[in-house]
């Protein structure tokens, strides 16, 4: 695989296993039906206690069943999941960075310990409700609300592009409290399976096919005061999840670009064409030399970030700058590796088109390329010009 200035020989004897472990399981249980399940809209549910058993659920975390892993062995299980699939990456990135960590970070014992052991082990399925239908990249101006009713909660509103919600056990779903002043942003643990709840799937999708991605609706869910995560109050809350995910985001991304790559070379080394391998034209090559510099740039912003967020340096604007970096640089280049395989570059048999249009998804979610830019400019500015 794509090292070529041997990051990968300075990881550490769990690293390389964990890195190890990630990428046999996509070879044997992911790429083999994995093409399939894009065709037909479906995700490889079976795999989800797999990859609980595998530990591949936040094992960043400390406790309640997560080994404590390092940021950068974390790094490596997105980034082999995502060379099988956005769609797979997504479902370890929600379960573990949007469902376990805010519950870790921001829940009672209580709801640590009912939640996090079943969620890590896969068999629980947990979803992250943020996005509202007029609310994406403003996500402080949620509508979705809450109001105390004798003990209880009542929660009204609707999210969208939720991945996990019509498989999931647990929805932690935030909500402007209106029981208390300035309504304040909260965070609330909601069964799918309460009245009122509806988590209707939405199909037809042209991207990230190989993934649940639904709704949920809220009318008048009583959930019990103890259902709210009582450590954060704010925009805060949401926001340092999203910082998480976006983390995973950046190392995936690079999974999904190598993929693409990898498939490119060997099929310019394996197919003729005017009496010898493709590879041998001074265009292909110039294709290959551009994928493997802009994939190799990547990796190192990726494992720079990880090195800053074990030594507890790393801010949310870093993560912008690797997500929207990254992210665009898989977009571009999973798209040259797709010309060079030519007319069965469109098939499913080769996996370039499928990462391409999968990043079509990841370019756009857990914070558009556009809106990344914009933080970044007011980092560097101290002008917000989304004001």
């Amino acid at each position: 695989m794509l090292d070529y200035v041997s990051l990968e020989d300075d990881l550490d004897e769990e690293e390389q296993m964990i890195r190890d472990t990630a990428r046999q399981f996509v070879e044997e249980q992911v790429k083999p039906d994995i093409a399939d399940h894009f065709e037909a809209g479906t995700f490889p549910t079976d795999l989800i206690p797999e990859m609980g058993e595998l530990g591949f659920y936040a094992p960043n975390l400390e406790g309640y069943g997560s080994p404590n892993v390092s940021e950068t062995a974390y790094g490596l299980l997105m980034q082999e999941l995502e060379a099988g699939d956005s769609g797979i990456r997504s479902m370890a990135s929600v379960q573990g960075a949007l469902v376990m960590y805010p519950i870790h970070a921001f829940g009672s014992e209580e709801q640590k310990e009912r939640w996090l052991p079943g969620l890590g082990r896969g068999e629980l399925v947990g979803c992250f409700g943020l996005t509202e239908p007029e609310h994406g990249s403003n996500p402080s101006g949620m509508e979705t609300y809450a109001e105390k009713d004798a003990g209880e909660y009542v929660l009204n509103g609707s999210k969208t592009w939720i991945t996990n919600s019509p498989i999931s056990d647990v929805a932690v779903v935030w909500a402007r409290d209106r029981s208390a002043e300035d309504n304040p942003v909260r965070g609330f643990l909601v069964e799918p399976d309460r009245d009122g709840v509806t988590t209707n799937k939405i199909d037809e999708k042209l991207s990230m096919r190989a993934s649940v991605t639904g709704e949920i609706g809220l009318n008048d869910v009583y959930v019990p005061e103890d259902a709210v995560l009582p450590g954060v109050e704010g925009m805060k809350g949401p926001l340092s999840c999203l910082t998480q995910a976006r983390y995973g985001i950046a190392w995936g991304a690079v999974g999904a670009a190598r993929d693409a790559f990898e498939t490119a070379r060997e099929y310019a080394t394996e197919r003729d064409q005017f009496g010898g391998p493709i590879a041998r034209f001074q265009i292909q090559q110039q294709k290959l030399a551009e994928m493997a510099t802009e994939i190799t740039t990547s990796q190192l912003l990726a494992h720079r970030l990880a090195e800053l967020k074990e030594r507890g340096d790393l801010r949310p604007q870093h993560v912008s700058m690797a997500k929207r970096n990254n992210v665009r640089m898989a977009r571009d280049q999973s798209r040259v590796a797709r010309e060079m395989l030519g007319g069965n570059g469109i098939t499913t048999d080769y996996s370039p088109m499928r990462h391409m249009a999968n990043m079509e998804t990841v370019y756009t979610y857990e914070g558009t390329h556009d809106i990344h830019t914009l933080i970044l400019g007011e980092d560097l500015t101290g002008i917000a010009a989304y004001e």
